[in-house]
């Protein structure tokens, strides 16, 4: 096989497939404009100086200009940082900072998100690499650098260089929570994004003729691009949300007999409460979920009643989204689980004893390892993390216990150490705390999360350094520095934390701060 084979190129020449290729916000495109499209964007990044390297912050909802910007990059060997348009100026100064981006293609506005007045809060020292920033929607916002308009698709510009061929380089650039402020960025290439978008359509066994896809998660994330690419790769129709809301959800799911859609459980909750129907979704085949919130369980039981089978998967940004998902023919007890069966059949997956650090046999929860085609290249510009999260032979270490059924499936079971699932996306506690130790008054900090009214969210407690510093003024500070759902429902000034004298030294009771937590809100 040619390297041309494993090109984010190969998956849109497929000889037969669905026209139109996408359709957002009822416009369609076909794969012929969409080439067109990515030729155009190709021609713009070079007129901009991105060649072969340089690295392209994206900070858009969903639109069609995302995937031209990544297939384009992937044509020139740039690269693409992903940028999550809920972030705000701590986090989008960290991926600039930590990428190197020479450029940033951003959003003009989109409904509530002030793109210019994040940005305004990130200083030109903290991003030296920053040269321009490219806007869609508009000329220009304000910003501290030099502003272009976006216009691939208005104006011609010269013909690209001819395309690289190497598709082992890196491509695109998810973040990752990390123990430290601010995440670690995977690095996966061509290689790795278009063999696993072909494992994923040949295990969902996809048909261009009979089958649709809703994408209703974030194109920044694994999640929403994996589930992209394998419907791309299938030659199969999209029909895309520039940004989940639940009413238009509804509407495509109804209108276009979409066969699969990928999401949240609480994205997939939220649109059912909008209908009566008793069996809403005819055409519905496959509803893969993440399971975030608390009452997962009972919301697949009630879909299932419904007429739509909701299941368990799994993955991560280092091994792609949808490296596993649940089988029909899988008990509904097992279906709804997360783990699942390997989309690759040349993926691997065993379960290390924590304990002992031997190979756990069926059965026996430990932390998962995986070995796929899917696995990252690596964290950019980190090698040192690189070294510690990669085993001698090659399997990855997720940092998330399970264990094996026996069969070929695996079960996961929860995230080892203390990350945190909020608002769908996970997060290291320590992001949290760092910025509530750079305010005023805080002296020391632990965030951990609660289940509070259904939902996911964190509790903080600080140590104060001479007078107690007021919850309005640190959450106002945290709600400037961070994604809303990062920022605690609750912040507790303590004297001390509830700590453990160990071999290994002291260690706090994260378990004893969490039922603090719940105590005291139980006692507002």
């Amino acid at each position: 096989m040619s390297a041309n084979d494993f090109s984010l190129q190969s998956l849109i020449r497929i000889e037969t497939a669905a026209d139109p290729a996408f359709v957002f916000d009822g416009t369609p495109v076909s794969r012929a404009e969409f080439s067109t499209k990515v030729g155009q964007t190709a021609a713009w990044l070079a007129a901009q100086g991105i060649g072969k390297g340089d690295v392209v912050a994206v900070w858009l909802v969903n639109r069609v200009e995302w995937l031209a910007l990544l297939f384009a990059a992937a044509r020139l060997g740039a690269v693409v940082a992903a940028v999550n348009t809920r972030y705000r100026s701590a986090e989008v100064a960290h991926l600039l900072k930590l990428s190197g981006a020479k450029l940033m293609v951003v959003e003009a506005a989109f409904r509530s998100i002030d793109f210019a007045t994040i940005l305004a809060d990130v200083a030109k020292a903290e991003v030296p690499a920053l040269q321009q920033l490219a806007v869609i929607g508009a000329d220009a916002i304000p910003a501290h650098w030099p502003c272009v308009r976006f216009d691939a698709f208005e104006k011609p510009y010269p013909p690209a260089p001819p395309t690289e061929d190497d598709v082992d380089l890196p491509v695109l650039l998810y973040t990752t929570s990390g123990t430290t402020k601010g995440p670690k960025l995977v690095a996966h290439s061509q290689r790795t994004l278009s063999t696993h978008a072909a494992s994923v359509a040949h295990a969902l066994q996809l048909d261009h003729r009979r089958h649709s896809l809703l994408a209703m998660l974030p194109f920044c994330g694994t999640f929403g691009m994996t589930s992209l690419l394998g419907f791309i790769a299938a030659g199969a129709t999209i029909h895309v949300l520039d940004a989940f809301e639940a009413a238009p959800a509804l509407k495509i799911l109804s209108e276009h007999g979409i066969t699969h859609s990928f999401g949240s459980d609480e994205m997939f909750r939220r649109i059912l409460v909008l209908t009566d129907a008793p069996r809403p979704f005819p055409h519905l085949e496959v509803c893969g979920f993440a399971a975030f919130q608390p009452g997962w369980r009972e919301l697949a039981a009630e879909a299932e009643a419904r007429g739509i089978k909701l299941f368990g998967l799994y993955g991560s940004s280092e091994v792609q989204a949808l490296f596993s998902i649940g089988r029909a023919g899988d008990a509904f007890a097992d279906r709804i689980e997360g783990g699942g069966w390997p989309m690759s059949p040349n993926a691997k997956v065993r379960v290390r004893d924590v304990e002992t650090g031997e190979l756990a046999p069926q059965g026996v929860s430990g932390e998962i390892e995986i070995s796929a085609p899917s696995r990252f290249l690596g964290y950019f510009n980190n090698p040192a993390a690189t070294r510690e999260a990669i085993t001698a032979d090659g399997f990855f270490r997720t940092g998330d216990i399970g264990r094996l059924r026996g069969d070929g499936s695996f079960v996961y079971e929860t995230r080892a150490g203390d990350a945190m699932r909020l608002g769908g996306f996970l997060v290291a506690p320590g992001e949290i705390e760092d910025e509530l130790k750079s305010c005023a008054g805080v002296a020391d900090a632990q965030v951990v999360a609660v289940d509070l009214k259904g939902q996911a969210r964190c509790v903080a407690f600080v140590i104060p350094a001479g007078e107690p510093p007021r919850q309005d003024a640190l959450t106002a500070h945290l709600r400037e520095r961070l994604a809303s759902y990062k920022v605690p429902a609750r912040i507790y000034v303590v004297d001390t934390f509830p700590v453990t004298d160990s071999a290994n030294g002291v260690k706090i009771q994260r378990a004893r701060l969490r039922d603090i937590a719940l105590e005291r809100i139980a006692a507002e």
